[in-house]
């Protein structure tokens, strides 16, 4: 009488019919030969892909959008060097810092920061014009997810939720995304909080700010958002997410609508900031 088996040990059955044997000894083989072949056609996919990833930079080279040196293996839109070099401001850090300052005597926020300075000509103005203007969101993404790996870090870490400033429908449908909204997505993944694109709403379309002094913007801006559902933050800890603050109006102006409920408090945290 045979020995009896499984087919997941059929090779370690000791003695078994000869024909039990047999079949044990093909099957044996059988999945050595399978096993080798499998490596080989994986490595010949693997090389292949990798021939394809340099035929298509022949044409369409992944460049820094810094410095545009080809970037190497691992590296995402920025090249190791730029992003090292990045002007970072470890206002995540320090209370009262320059962007919370933006805000004393104007409404009350709990934290707030803006990870890198904005300034003229430098990388962090050709990334976020990338950003805004050339269609390149998923560096906001990047970007946002680069200021979340500090945020997890620090008491931004306490909130409950992730909010972006909105755009207007009509910006929107012409720009075809949000750039905030990438910026806190990117957030959203280091600090492992929702994200909320809903509640805040852009009531009536804005005029460029750039142009305008601060009690102008005040006024472009100031009853320019509002909440699709009165209490929906109440009780909540919300934290705002905005591209470039310069003098803070906007942002001013989405902390008085989030604030509906007295209840709701509001951290700020911005790309970068603005700087002579």
């Amino acid at each position: 009488m045979g020995v009896r088996y499984c087919p997941d040990t059929l090779w370690r059955v000791p003695f078994a019919t000869m024909y039990q044997t047999k079949i044990a000894s093909i099957l044996r083989i059988f999945c050595k030969k399978a096993y080798i072949c499998t490596l080989n056609l994986n490595g010949m996919f693997s090389s292949a892909s990798e021939l394809w990833k340099g035929f298509v930079n022949l044409f369409y080279p992944n460049l820094c959008f810094c410095c545009t040196t080809d970037l190497k293996y691992g590296e995402q839109y920025i090249c190791g060097h730029c992003l090292y070099d990045l002007p970072v401001t470890g206002f995540y850090r320090e209370r009262g810092n320059p962007v919370e300052q933006m805000f004393w005597g104007r409404v009350l926020v709990e934290y707030a920061t803006a990870n890198y300075f904005y300034k003229k000509g430098n990388r962090i103005q050709t990334l976020i014009h990338q950003v805004k203007y050339h269609g390149q969101k998923e560096i906001g993404e990047f970007l946002g997810r680069e200021m979340g790996k500090n945020l997890r870090a620090s008491a931004f870490a306490e909130v409950d939720m992730v909010v972006p400033v909105p755009l207007h429908p009509e910006k929107f449908r012409k720009r075809g995304y949000n750039q905030s909204e990438w910026i806190a997505a990117g957030v959203c993944k280091e600090i492992d909080k929702p994200l909320d694109t809903r509640t805040l709403v852009r009531r009536h379309a804005a005029d460029s700010q750039t142009r305008r002094k601060r009690y102008e913007r005040w006024e472009n801006v100031m009853a320019g958002f509002g909440l699709t559902v009165p209490d929906a933050l109440s009780g909540k800890h919300v934290l705002l997410i905005d591209d470039v603050i310069t003098t803070g109006a906007t942002l001013e102006a989405c902390i008085h609508a989030l604030q509906y409920t007295a209840d709701t408090k509001v951290s700020v945290a911005t790309l970068a900031i603005a700087s002579s």
